[in-house]
């Protein structure tokens, strides 16, 4: 690896940290639900509502932000969304009303719509084809470390300085790593890419079947990774009657560091089959349904588990082929429409993961309440194989693609 794309590797793995705040902001809320549902009197299915607006928002901000990313640029786009959702994780912190919570995770969301749009534009400028899903797979430590830090620091800071405390603490963060990002730009220049599809209109784009399959594909495949994201805490709470100081100290954060792990495993292997010759979208899709099958099995055993221990191996089993999916998923957009449209081709996944996050809430919600989580694994094991056969439909490996 030469000096340039070492550097390259760096900025990336700098915006990835973009990622693990946009993901620490919002998971600090899972973290603190027990309490939170507490001081606000929330049943479970209530829970899910305050889910539903942040992913209702998300969804529908997604593609605008996209957008905005595309036509302004990357540093001016990741700039404001990161300084708009501290300022929103700092309002969750400090509202003492059920309407203040709901309109600053409403914030949260429109603001950290922008933020996977975003890492797919600084992919695409800045690595080359084969080392997209490894670049998907780099920006999954930035999540997956976002997500394991929210429990731990709640557990940490929580008992001591109270639930809020942890809001408003993160969300000062993003004013530290705006200006690195922008030093880092300046230092390290984007790499010039051929496949930058400037051509392709708007229009032309959302006519395009390939889209909209991976916009379906993607409610179906990444529906376990909104399952843990979100409901890891209750779920120990709610089946093992942990306390949420040790649901998140001795649980929740192991799944996200074991998705880390299978977002590196999706991208090598990908990476692997490219290099020695096959198509890319073939290599992706390869790796797809591998992760979907080992998934569904994994998550079918959760409700199976005889001992707290092993319900987290098999959640962190299914995390991590969840994960594995994911990194491919989200290169795809890249691979077929290029770095021109890479914010906006990626937004519509956010979209879609948005949109799906915000009804599966109230329904996994109002399952838990009435039947336990065993019903809500069993059936939702299944999601992420419709998933890729519903790519397999409507995504043809195109010869010839970029390697």
């Amino acid at each position: 690896m030469s000096g340039v794309q070492r550097l390259r590797w760096l900025a990336v793995s700098i915006f990835a940290i973009s990622s693990l705040l946009n993901y620490l902001d919002r998971s600090l809320l899972p973290a603190v639900a027990p309490s939170l549902m507490g001081e606000f009197h929330l049943s479970n299915y209530e829970y899910g509502k305050v889910i539903f607006v942040f992913s209702i928002v998300y969804a529908v901000a997604a593609p605008l932000a996209g957008w905005f990313i595309d036509r302004i640029g990357l540093n001016g786009g990741i700039s404001i969304a990161v300084l708009v959702w501290s300022a929103a994780s700092v309002a969750t912190g400090v509202t003492h009303s059920f309407g203040g919570l709901i309109a600053s995770r409403a914030l949260l969301g429109v603001a950290e719509a922008a933020g996977v749009p975003a890492y797919g534009k600084a992919n695409a400028m800045y690595l080359a084809p084969r080392e997209l899903a490894l670049g998907t797979a780099v920006n999954q430590v930035g999540i997956s470390l976002g997500l394991a830090a929210a429990p731990l620091i709640v557990a940490a800071l929580a008992s001591h300085y109270g639930w809020r405390f942890a809001f408003i603490a993160c969300g000062a963060l993003g004013l530290v790593w705006v200006p690195m990002w922008l030093l880092t730009s300046k230092r390290i220049p984007a790499a010039a890419t051929k496949n930058t599809a400037l051509h392709l209109s708007m229009r032309d784009l959302l006519r395009d079947r390939r889209l909209w399959g991976l916009v379906l594909g993607t409610v179906f495949i990444m529906s376990l990774y909104t399952l843990w994201t979100n409901w890891t805490t209750v779920y120990f709470v709610t089946e093992w009657h942990l306390s949420q100081e040790d649901a998140n100290r001795r649980f929740a954060w192991i799944p996200p560091i074991l998705a880390t792990v299978g977002g590196f495993a999706g991208g090598w292997m990908a990476f692997h089959w490219i290099r020695g010759g096959m198509d890319v979208m073939a290599a992706r899709m390869r790796v797809c349904w591998i992760c979907a099958i080992v998934a569904c099995l994994a998550t079918a055993a959760v409700p199976l588990a005889p001992t707290m221990l092993l319900g987290n191996v098999a959640i962190s089993l299914s995390a991590f082929w969840a994960i594995c999916a994911s990194t491919n998923l989200y290169a795809m957009p890249i691979d077929m429409f290029g770095a021109g449209r890479a914010a906006f081709g990626v937004s519509m996944l956010t979209f879609a993961y948005g949109l799906m996050q915000a009804f599966f809430s109230l329904g996994i919600g109002k399952i838990v309440d009435h039947v336990g989580f065993p019903t809500v694994c069993l059936t939702m094991a299944a999601l992420p194989i419709v998933g890729v056969a519903i790519l397999r439909f409507t995504i043809r490996p195109a010869g010839g693609a970029a390697k």
